[in-house]
């Protein structure tokens, strides 16, 4: 077959070349390119450095540079049979594209013959939803959705690419994953899903699970490095079910992070024969002690780069693995070369998109006008609780929309608990107060102090535009108007 005259003032489309290296690949080691290795081999094409697409994709610069990366362009080499690289690869796929033609419409034909079996599938799973689950969910007695869905919830909206790639993620070795969110966005929810898929993974290497709350540490805690850190070793040891040696093992020669760090190496890792996925909830908690928080903070960083590219030698921090849950942006002053906050995959939840309610309205087995849907979003803006909890009083007949909508933002609505409870908050912190009364009563963006305004985010009541804020909801606007001061 002739090849193809290199012209590389017109090259071949960026799709024609996705297809060529995926058929490469696919020929070569019987699998096609994941989604990260895309983003990079179209980052690639269009001339961008490293750091641009690790910025595009959410992932660290040090990830998309020294793992995805070099991987990406020996799998090309190999499954190419020639060197591949970030500034020769336009010009090798373009001579392979002939080459591979063939391939590429095998593979075509394999990836449509495989689509028809999903969407086939799909239609099954879909047709049974609608013919058999909704009217058994509406005969039951539903659990209220407040606070963590189970595994098996009906009522768990995934958010597509987010669980995939944290599933991906979670399995590499010294994977950080940063999860951030306001309150009641569905952070710790997504969070136990990562821990059980890790779980499910488990054949040959034993996947072991420790989930910890900061927010279950007593205040006392947090006033002492030496005394948080001995508190983290011994809850995680006694969660893994392993010997506690804590008391014999800290030493004052070391440190408290020395301590921590080898009680890790000695006593932690070595005990579960396996890899362990550590995950950290409630972070935000750490934030309000800068006592410690430098300190830790920069703990963990250093331990996900000795996971990530095993300084010390050790090759038992490899199977490290950490998820980090936090509700707010990090307003500690930090090393950004200490921080675990810019490296790693990080993940932001944001609210439902109206097509995603839609998708839950569906599942309560509702039945709404595109009106009717219209007002519910211009109340609550798609926060998921706030949507869960109407659409879980409309699906038990409560109360009608039109009655949820005309009492919501009262004293009398269904949204009282949740409301007062942030009313609390703010006879407890008046200066938080007197903030969100300008908010509320403001009807363009508001300039505020930035840790009144990241306070505000992580509770969920503002979106931040820029380096201003807004209401969350015309709910809040509505509710606390008259209220705050």
């Amino acid at each position: 077959m002739q090849m193809r005259e290199v012209n590389l003032q017109d090259p071949i489309p960026f799709d024609v070349a996705l297809k060529v290296a995926d058929a490469a690949v696919f020929t070569q080691a019987a699998r096609h390119l994941r989604n990260i290795e895309v983003a990079v081999l179209r980052g690639a094409w269009q001339g961008q450095k490293y750091d641009d697409i690790a910025q595009d994709c959410g992932y660290a610069p040090e990830y998309i540079k020294h793992d995805v990366g070099p991987k990406l362009w020996q799998l090309l080499s190999s499954s190419l049979g020639e060197k591949v690289s970030k500034t020769n690869l336009m010009a090798v796929l373009t001579q392979n594209a002939d080459r591979l033609e063939k391939n590429i419409e095998e593979t075509d034909e394999w990836k449509k013959a495989e689509l028809e079996k999903q969407q086939s599938k799909e239609a099954e799973i879909n047709h049974g939803i609608q013919k058999s689950q909704i009217p058994q969910i509406l005969a039951l007695d539903l659990d209220p959705p407040i606070g963590l869905l189970p595994l098996d919830s009906t009522f768990y909206l995934e958010r597509p690419p987010v669980e995939s790639r944290c599933y991906e993620e979670v399995m590499r070795s010294g994977a950080l994953i940063r999860i951030k969110a306001p309150s009641q966005m569905g952070k710790t929810s997504l969070m136990v899903r990562i821990l059980a898929h890790a779980k499910q993974q488990a054949a040959d290497v034993p996947v072991n699970i420790v989930a910890l709350s900061l927010q279950r540490a007593d205040k006392a805690i947090f006033t002492d490095l030496d005394r948080f850190l001995r508190w983290f070793c011994t809850v995680i040891a006694r969660k893994l079910q392993v010997l506690d040696h804590v008391d014999e093992y800290w030493s004052d020669t070391f440190g408290s992070k020395g301590n921590c760090t080898a009680y890790f190496e000695d006593c932690i890792l070595p005990e579960i024969n396996g890899i362990l996925v550590l995950a950290l909830d409630q972070v935000d908690e750490v934030f309000l002690h800068p006592e410690i928080a430098d300190d830790f903070f920069t703990l963990l960083r250093s331990w996900y780069e000795e996971a990530a590219y095993g300084e010390s030698g050790n090759p038992l921090w490899q199977n490290l693995r950490l998820i980090v849950v936090h509700s707010t942006e990090v307003y500690i002053p930090l090393d950004v070369n200490k921080s675990p906050f810019n490296v790693g995959l990080a993940i932001e939840l944001k609210e439902f998109s109206e097509n995603q309610v839609i998708d839950l309205v569906q599942r309560y087995g509702l039945n709404l006008s595109s009106a009717e849907l219209s007002e519910l979003m211009q109340l609550v803006s798609g926060h998921p609780f706030l949507v869960q909890q109407a659409l879980y009083r409309l699906a038990r007949q409560e109360l009608t929309l039109s009655e949820l909508l005309q009492t919501a933002p009262t004293d009398a609505g269904i949204y009282c608990n949740h409301l007062h409870r942030h009313l609390r908050s703010f006879q407890d912190y008046p200066q938080l107060a007197t903030a969100y009364d300008r908010v509320v009563k403001t009807s363009s963006p508001v300039d505020l102090d930035q840790l009144l305004a990241f306070q505000l985010h992580s509770m969920g009541l503002v979106k931040l535009q820029g380096n201003q804020v807004i209401p969350s909801c015309e709910l809040y606007r509505r509710y606390f108007s008259s209220r705050v001061e």
